[in-house]
């Protein structure tokens, strides 16, 4: 399993080494001491979290507020996405800039998403399924939803037609309004 960190600082992308014979593929995508190892503290899971979505379906910019805070790793496991993470920790040295992979189910890559940063995606592909193995449980009242198409961001989602939104992310706030709500965790924290 091999780590390497993105341009949004504590964000990695996670790479699996992949054992292939005649029957298929094996791999292991996560295990707890390899993140400790590369992360400095425990990533322990509290919830997983499954999303099937069509072809050209957006979601996101999602968090939570801190706390309770939520860490995610995020896998797709099968069909492709573009993935995007967001720095929404107020005054960190990338606050609002992003860094996009694209995750499908036959590399198992995967994306680490620390407290305080934002995640999105769109599907490349029909039937795609995303697997969201969270640092929490579900809070009511905590998410933080940033409109993905907020020209501060500019986020190059590389849609050619509009995408699938779901009217709670057609009618988030940009960051500037989420920003000034004073929602977003601070990057000492």
């Amino acid at each position: 399993m091999h780590f390497a960190e993105l341009e949004v600082p504590g964000t990695y992308v996670v790479t699996p080494d992949q054992i292939v014979d005649d029957r298929g593929t094996f791999y292991e995508s996560m295990r707890t001491d390899e993140f400790e190892r590369v992360l400095g503290h425990a990533f322990e899971p509290r919830q997983i979290n499954y999303s099937v979505s069509r072809r050209n379906t957006l979601r996101g910019i999602h968090s939570v507020t801190n706390p309770p805070g939520q860490a995610k790793f995020v896998t797709c496991v099968r069909g492709t996405l573009r993935d995007f993470v967001v720095d929404l920790r107020v005054g960190s040295p990338t606050f609002g800039r992003y860094a996009s992979n694209v995750l499908d189910a036959e590399s198992g890559r995967s994306v680490y998403v620390p407290e305080g940063v934002g995640h999105g995606f769109i599907t490349l592909t029909d039937d795609a399924c995303i697997c969201y193995v969270l640092s929490s449980t579900f809070v009511p009242g905590t998410q933080i939803d940033i409109d993905p198409l907020d020209p501060d961001l500019a986020l190059p989602w590389g849609y050619t037609e509009q995408p699938l939104m779901s009217p709670k992310d057609e009618k988030a706030q940009s960051l500037k309004e989420v920003m000034d709500a004073g929602l977003l965790m601070r990057w000492e924290d």
